[in-house]
């Protein structure tokens, strides 16, 4: 163990001195599921024999989100949330770099020098085994061997963590949110699929029929999920309550340009605008669709609520 303070670092021209001499991983980490852990776990027990700091590096857009625009693959978790994902799984440092034009052109070797070498000067380098990078491609374990003998970095890479006989990946993550396996997805994960945001101003529609939302603004793309669910709402002070939540745009009352998540939490009337609220997701009641009247919609909040109320009551 150690006593470094996290430090979250946005950019290789926020890199000091100090920072020189680390043992590091990279990736994209969507999720900081068991997989992602496993290198963590393997990147600290480096870093604690060396006597050097660990750092994570990751990208801002993800590498797919760069190269797909909106047609990339859903997200599972913001930025701040990786980081903080990150750091409560032992990781000293997270390093952010803008994944853009300039960035994606750097060849294999022009990424080690600028990053490893000149950047973190890295003592040691953990990879997945599936691990590739810059602009062709062509840098892999084999690649990374030979540079860091060259450099004077070692480099191990990690083998793939299986669940079920199938790999552990974001990619099977979001597969599992998408079909409601909740269950899947928390196996993998190490713990339940969860959304966090801050608590914005709506519309107040829902609160004239007495079924008061929170409305968290999703800032990505799109959610993996979609529709209506039964949920668990954790406020920032701890306290949990169990809910009704919408994913989605809204069509009834004139859309969005981006998903929203709306909560109405059980029993809780407290004003908790500008808090971050995190929210579990427990059990599909339904698809998102379109009303023909508001009265249709209300109706249908309603029996949503009691549906979320009647599963929660059952012991699921």
């Amino acid at each position: 163990m150690n006593n470094r303070p996290p430090e979250f670092i946005r950019g290789l021209h926020n890199l000091a001195p100090h920072h020189r001499g680390s043992v590091v991983t990279i990736g994209s980490f969507d999720g900081v599921h068991l997989g992602h852990k496993a290198i963590v776990a393997q990147v600290r027990e480096q870093a604690g024999r060396l006597g050097l700091a660990s750092v994570a590096m990751t990208f801002e857009p993800q590498p797919h989100e760069y190269f797909s625009g909106e047609t990339a693959p859903a997200r599972l978790m913001r930025v701040r949330d990786k980081a903080k994902a990150l750091f409560a799984a032992g990781i000293d440092r997270v390093l952010c770099i803008a994944f853009n034009r300039r960035f994606s052109s750097l060849s294999a070797e022009q990424f080690v020098q600028k990053v490893l070498v000149d950047g973190l000067g890295a003592k040691y380098l953990v990879i997945g085994d599936d691990f590739r990078f810059g602009a062709d491609r062509s840098g892999d374990y084999a690649f990374l061997q030979a540079a860091g003998q060259r450099h004077g970095f070692a480099v191990t890479d990690t083998e793939t963590l299986l669940l079920d006989g199938e790999r552990i990946s974001s990619t099977r993550i979001r597969a599992a949110l998408e079909a409601s396996e909740f269950a899947l997805a928390e196996r993998l994960l190490g713990h339940p699929y969860v959304i966090k945001g801050k608590v914005i101003y709506g519309q107040q529609l829902a609160r004239q029929w007495q079924v008061p939302t929170a409305n968290v603004q999703l800032h990505h793309y799109r959610s993996p999920l979609s529709g209506v669910f039964a949920v668990r709402a954790r406020l920032e002070d701890g306290r949990q309550y169990n809910g009704v939540a919408n994913v989605g745009v809204r069509p009834t009352v004139g859309g969005e340009n981006r998903p929203v998540l709306e909560v109405h939490i059980f029993d809780f009337s407290d004003d908790i605008y500008g808090q971050e609220l995190a929210v579990e997701f427990s059990h599909k009641l339904r698809e998102e669709k379109k009303f023909d009247s508001l009265d249709e919609l209300k109706q249908q909040i309603y029996r949503d609520r009691d549906e979320a109320k009647a599963w929660f009551a059952r012991g699921a």
